[in-house]
């Protein structure tokens, strides 16, 4: 008798038509996301806390682009709920309208000058529904790629979602770049609320997009035979806990992105005396290097392995986010550009090559989306406040960058231990996914 995998077939669906989609929609959805990251480093401090001193000020402002993490876990609880008991292609659509809804009201918000403290309390509140929508963005983007993709080539196609996510970032900053240029009066007067704006656009590109897509065959394949969990964070976890916090543990790797992307930044133009348009430039090079990386990473991934190459990614992290925040704090240009490109464009991105599979080949496809979506909610909660605690560790002398760091090089090595204890996936049959190892075992054998 022939053995055979447990489980439904492989999928057998659009995996290219999945992984442009998950692309086109995450650059989308993201550039809305970063944009608040960037106007918090250069702008907010002095929009919405004028009336702090400006370190205060700055922290401030950096608080509430953490409170947008601090959201996302509760919305990773609602959209996981959704996305696995009525369909991925459900909360796609959903997110992406909330998170330009959110967007376009923050580039309309008074600011401190003109109605007090009620401005920052609405930049709060957006802020929250933007950490809502991004909550289930990734979780399902991920999700649709991988259950449509190939058992040999999950890692490649569900990088596509941390390509968009980059090609959001080079959006949302190279938007910045005129703006930024502006002088100072109209940049704090108007200036900053035109790529706030521009997410109407943005909202209606994407939403055509998603509206087309097709729902996975490994969940319609699920509804047809057993039906979906009634309640799917229950199972999760049941049978998955162990796994969700791996995931916990192993997000926090995002903190590299945010430090990069928002902290480095504020330290280079408030603290380091750095200009702003060079230090703009310095991310839309290093995601445009990150853009022919990830799938490079990712195929590498689909033949070795994920641990090695996600391992390699974090450790490698650990080392040059010292040579970043040296390179800026000696102010020559010329480091700051190469180190910047070689740790965010190169080696970051075999972490994010390489956790959009590892992530979701942990569960099963009864609890994909909520799994991942809580596990690496909560982890990128924690790695949302990171440019705040790297303020308030660097305080207002700029020699304490070793301490900003060591802070974030320990926070990769919580990385590589969480990655090192999870199961290896890359040769799992997708039919198998999330299933220990002797129940898969035990089935093969009783087949």
């Amino acid at each position: 008798m022939t053995a055979h995998t447990a489980g439904p077939p492989p999928p057998t669906g659009k995996p290219r038509k999945a992984a442009v989609a998950a692309w086109i929609g995450s650059a989308l959805e993201y550039y809305d996301f970063f944009i608040y990251g960037t106007a918090a480093a250069l702008v907010f401090g002095k929009v919405f806390f004028p009336s702090s001193n400006p370190a205060t000020g700055t922290l401030l402002a950096l608080a509430t682009f953490g409170v947008g993490y601090l959201a996302r876990p509760v919305g990773a609880v609602f959209l996981g709920h959704v996305g696995d008991r009525f369909g991925r292609k459900r909360v796609l659509v959903f997110t992406l309208l909330l998170m330009g809804f959110s967007t376009f009201l923050i580039g309309c918000l008074p600011t401190y000058n003109d109605i007090g403290v009620a401005a920052p309390i609405l930049l709060v509140a957006t802020r929250l529904l933007q950490g809502l929508s991004a909550a289930g963005e990734q979780a399902g983007a991920n999700s649709m790629s991988l259950e449509h993709a190939p058992d040999d080539r999950r890692a490649y196609y569900t990088s596509f979602t941390l390509s968009g996510t980059q090609a959001g970032q080079i959006l949302a900053t190279a938007v910045f770049l005129p703006i930024a240029a502006l002088p100072q009066d109209q940049l704090l007067s108007w200036g900053w609320r035109v790529p706030f704006w521009a997410s109407a656009l943005v909202v209606v590109v994407g939403f055509v997009i998603r509206r087309k897509l097709d729902e996975t065959p490994v969940f319609e394949q699920e509804i047809a035979g057993r039906g979906p969990a009634k309640l799917p964070i229950t199972i999760l976890f049941r049978d998955h806990w162990a796994d969700v916090l791996r995931v916990v543990a192993a997000a926090v790797i995002a903190s590299v992105s945010t430090i990069f992307t928002v902290y480095a930044l504020s330290y280079a133009v408030n603290s380091a005396g750095l200009a702003r348009t060079p230090m703009l430039w310095v991310g839309v090079l290093a995601n445009v290097v990150a853009l022919a990386a990830i799938p490079l990473w990712a195929r590498l991934a689909d033949r070795v392995g994920r641990k090695p190459v996600f391992i390699g990614g974090s450790l490698g992290c650990a080392v040059l986010i010292f040579a970043y925040l040296g390179a800026i704090s000696s102010g020559d240009y010329t480091l700051v550009f190469l180190v910047g490109i070689l740790l965010f464009g190169v080696v970051y991105s075999a972490t994010n090559a390489v956790w959009p599979s590892f992530y979701g080949e942990m569960f099963t496809a009864k609890v994909r989306l909520s799994g991942m979506a809580i596990g690496t909610q909560i982890g990128f909660a924690v790695a949302g406040f990171t440019p705040t605690i790297s303020a308030a560790i660097a305080g207002d002398k700029s020699a304490n960058w070793v301490g900003v760091a060591a802070f974030t090089a320990a926070l990769c090595l919580v990385n590589v231990i969480a990655v090192a204890t999870g199961r290896e996936t890359f040769r799992t049959p997708t039919a198998d996914l999330g299933l220990k190892p002797r129940k898969a075992d035990h089935a093969g054998a009783a087949a």
